[in-house]
């Protein structure tokens, strides 16, 4: 079972979530902790394709309940994080490996500014390996570096194919290109560390089925994200997100930074926890993380036994240019619902199992527009999970006590599950399970624009 820490006070917290928003964790470091700041170093985690800094909450939370001081531990936001289809040419909302070099290059300055240190430790997850990768190459960058860890990272390539020439994520493209160049494919001084699943990543696969090519050889296999010179480990059957925030990837994460075993994998309890995020876009189904301004965002608590409201709105605030949505106060066995209503988006009703720490990293994004196959239906419902994909039949997915349909067995390959139900059933509870995690919500009604999100937390 979790183990309950100190409590701290509500007034506390929310300071520390409205001073410190890029940082997870709250709570005061461990005596082991403090015995070993002096030899342990800041680490940035980075996002991959598409994705955004709060896919690294439990990563953080599993950090400081094992003492790691949470003002050492940082997670930011690519601007636009969705890769370029040619990586020299500007296409609208999406980012070059420059682009990202550029804003990786611009944090690790300010966390090394900040917390006085000279190296810090990068931890990367798919995409964001590319960026820590070009950045460890570049000038004399190295020096800065104390340990690179690759969680899940495409190193040789989604595909090497005479297609898509331009792609970064081409094997042979010029960018992977100059990193794979030479007899090691690391640079001396920093510490590396690969994690790859052992087969069941969609992104390290033999044939271009996940791809939309069927039958063609992407000349890639499973020991794609392995790197000569580096420690290469592989972790069984973990999906391509779990090889950065499953609880077995976070034991190798900490025992490479810290050089020892951590003392617990769960996540540990505050009676009190203060959420606070961002409102980011996801404008024509291409998301960004740029601040949604004028979104109003609505928070909740509910049943976790039938997502009914339980008494007034906790929390209403409209966003300003920054996208800020909070903070608010709630307690670690509260089921939340949160409703963002943003101008050219569906309102979007999120529900969220318990939170058991706080967070400044909570970021929301509306749901996608309503469109054509929805229509005749009365409510949609999703399923999704932003940590690892569903892969049947190694776990237990239901919804509305029903494995989805639209849930590829084998490879693990998809991340949310789509459930549209007849107007008969608008306003009654329906039920998302993923292994232990269960998640309650209400059919909110599609007539109305809106649209329902299950968010799995783990």
């Amino acid at each position: 079972m979790p183990v309950r820490t100190k409590p701290f006070s509500r007034r506390a917290l929310m300071q520390g979530a409205a001073l410190t928003p890029l940082l997870a964790g709250l709570a005061a470091p461990s005596a082991r902790a403090q015995d070993q700041t002096g030899q342990t170093p800041p680490v940035i985690f980075i996002h991959g394709n598409g994705d955004h800094a709060a896919l690294w909450i439990t990563t953080l939370w599993r950090f400081e309940s094992n003492g790691y001081p949470s003002e050492r531990l940082f997670a930011f936001n690519f601007t636009d994080p969705l890769a370029r289809a040619k990586d020299d040419e500007p296409q609208p909302g999406r980012s070059s490996t420059a682009d990202q070099l550029r804003e990786l290059s611009a944090w690790i300055d300010s966390v090394i500014a900040r917390t006085g240190e000279t190296r810090v430790a990068l931890v990367a997850s798919s995409r964001g390996g590319y960026a820590a990768r070009n950045y460890a190459a570049a000038g004399d960058n190295a020096k800065n570096l104390s340990h690179v860890i690759l969680c899940g990272v495409p190193n040789h390539g989604v595909f090497d194919w005479e297609a898509n020439p331009g792609s970064e994520f081409n094997g042979r493209g010029p960018f992977l290109k100059r990193l794979n160049a030479g007899d090691t494919e690391i640079v001396p001084g920093p510490a590396f560390l690969t994690l790859r699943s052992d087969g069941n990543d969609k992104f390290a696969q033999s044939d271009g089925r996940a791809l939309g090519r069927p039958g063609v050889p992407t000349g890639v296999t499973p020991e794609g994200p392995a790197l000569k010179g580096a420690v290469n480990l592989a972790l069984g059957q973990l999906d391509h997100r779990e090889t950065a925030f499953h609880p077995r990837a976070f034991r190798e994460i900490y025992k490479f930074i810290t050089g020892a075993e951590p003392d617990r994998v769960a996540v540990s309890t505050e009676p009190e926890v203060i959420l606070d995020g961002l409102v980011t876009g996801n404008p024509g189904n291409v998301p960004t993380n740029r601040p949604v301004a004028d979104a109003a965002v609505e928070v909740y608590r509910v049943s976790t036994d039938t997502g009914g409201r339980i008494g007034d709105v906790l929390h209403r605030r409209i966003t300003g240019e920054d996208g800020r949505w909070g903070p608010v106060a709630a307690e670690e066995d509260w089921g939340l619902e949160f409703v963002i209503s943003a101008p050219g988006y569906a309102a979007t009703h999120i529900y969220r199992s318990p939170f058991p720490r706080s967070t400044a990293l909570l970021h929301l994004r509306p749901g996608r527009a309503l469109d054509k196959t929805d229509a005749g239906f009365g409510a949609v419902i999703q399923m999704t999970r932003p940590r690892g994909y569903f892969c049947l039949p190694r776990d237990t997915v239901l919804l509305d006590h029903q494995e989805p349909r639209d849930v590829t067995p084998g490879v693990a390959v998809d991340a949310t599950a789509t459930l549209r139900l007849p107007v008969s059933d608008i306003g009654r509870a329906v039920v998302a399970e993923f292994n232990e995690e269960r998640i309650v919500a209400r059919a909110w009604p599609m007539s109305e624009n809106r649209i329902v999100i299950c968010e799995l937390t783990y």
